[in-house]
């Protein structure tokens, strides 16, 4: 079943709930999310206007906000415009006035390209939850988002009229929620790894149950999130990464290129790989090469954009995808690891061929190590912003489950 069927089913379904009364106050909420075929970006959908429309966003993990295109096909009896100077405009860091409304600067996740347009509230309806399905709808009126061109929507996903910020900031839609339902500012993020299911993103403080029977929220590893020296990426995500081991064997680099002062290790939900600074790509991808030579995985020609390319007729197939080395990035100490496995470094690129996701990012990047969607795939990824702390489940895949298995049953 295609992700846009998926979508139109989960909007009946919330569309179905929307006129429920609300009488309660959610634990959690969450949002489906899914793989678009041709950009390889990722989507979400929620309901907001008046009459209820379903949005169909890209979701962007360090977006400052949500924005839309409000310019083509958009009708709401219930947007307002605040006024300069109003408490919506200092929550969405307006940086102008025009016309005494005021205005901000929406930016597209993938071009990176900004521009200005209005502060706005409207209606946003979203699913509750517990963890482990959906629960009743839970309306926020006055939800502050920007405006945005519709020239702003270039290279997103053609189904895609914004973008839904969940970066660290007091108006993304991840603070929004939490501030607007009084709970904990913490999301978790679970992408799909196929683009015909859904993943999840879950807003709030609960378990992340996933069919047959497991928890994620049981098995995660934390580690500090960091805040980039430059204030233009204080709302992105970063960690700090001491040490890379290639099937235990510690990969020769500089350590001083991996620290935050240096530009640190960005995840990211705009890119679908990896991306390395030179050097550090030449020493991870050499050291790679050769424990797959150490395997009697064969090496093939490059296949653009990777460089390390292999001969998928000597690869093994396992539980965790390819068997190929592991890569472990190590975190605070020894004891914090986020290996990843087959599953999530290789790419196939056709003819039989496997790349390994990383790309070389130039000599001198302003980040020297921008992870990306790709190596994020059936991993659970929590984002506590109340504490700054990244929790981390590894692949799913070890625990014989996937992003794809939470339960989108209606709870009877």
């Amino acid at each position: 079943m295609s992700s846009f069927i998926h979508f139109i089913l989960f909007s009946s379904l919330l569309l179905s709930l929307a006129s429920a009364q609300q009488s309660f106050r959610p634990r959690a909420l969450l949002l489906p999310v899914s793989k678009d075929p041709k950009t390889q970006q990722f989507l979400t959908e929620i309901n907001q206007r008046t009459p209820l429309v379903p949005t169909t966003l890209v979701v962007s993990l360090g977006g400052r906000q949500l924005w839309v295109d409000c310019y083509n096909n958009f009708i709401s009896s219930s947007i307002r415009r605040p006024k300069c100077g109003a408490a919506q405009c200092a929550l969405a860091d307006a940086d102008g006035c025009r016309n005494n409304i005021c205005g901000a600067s929406p930016e597209n996740p993938v071009t990176r390209t900004v521009t200005y347009d209005d502060v706005v509230t409207d209606v946003v309806n979203i699913i509750s939850t517990d963890g482990s399905r959906p629960g009743p709808v839970f309306t926020i009126p006055n939800f502050v988002s920007l405006c945005a061109p519709s020239s702003l929507l270039e290279e997103l996903a053609s189904d895609a009229v914004g973008s839904a910020g969940l970066g660290r900031t007091r108006v993304s839609l991840s603070s929004q929620l939490a501030a607007r339902s009084s709970f904990k500012r913490q999301f978790a993020m679970c992408l799909p790894s196929s683009t015909s299911s859904n993943g999840v993103i879950i807003f709030g403080d609960v378990p992340y149950k996933f069919l047959p029977n497991v928890d994620a929220s049981k098995i995660l590893a934390f580690t500090p999130i960091l805040t980039h020296p430059s204030g233009d990426l204080s709302a992105e995500y970063f960690i700090g990464v001491k040490k890379i081991k290639i099937n235990g064997k510690v990969v020769p680099i500089a350590t001083a290129l991996l620290t935050i002062q240096n530009g640190g290790t960005q995840l990211t939900t705009g890119n679908p790989n990896t991306v390395m600074r030179t050097s550090i790509y030449n020493a991870v991808t050499s050291a790679f090469i050769k424990e797959a030579a150490a395997m009697n995985i064969t090496r093939v020609a490059s296949v653009a954009p990777f460089g390390a390319c292999f001969d998928g007729k000597t690869v093994l197939g396992s539980r965790l995808g390819a068997k190929v080395p592991f890569i472990d990035l190590v975190l605070q100490n020894e004891k914090v690891v986020w290996t990843i496995t087959g599953s999530n470094s290789m790419v196939e690129v056709g003819n039989n061929v496997l790349c390994l996701g990383f790309v070389d990012g130039g000599k001198d990047p302003r980040i020297p190590i921008i992870i990306g969607t790709h190596q994020l795939e059936d991993n659970v990824l929590q984002f506590d912003l109340a504490t700054s702390r990244l929790g981390f489940s590894n692949t799913l895949l070890a625990r014989q489950t996937t992003c794809a298995n939470f339960n989108f049953t209606l709870t009877a």
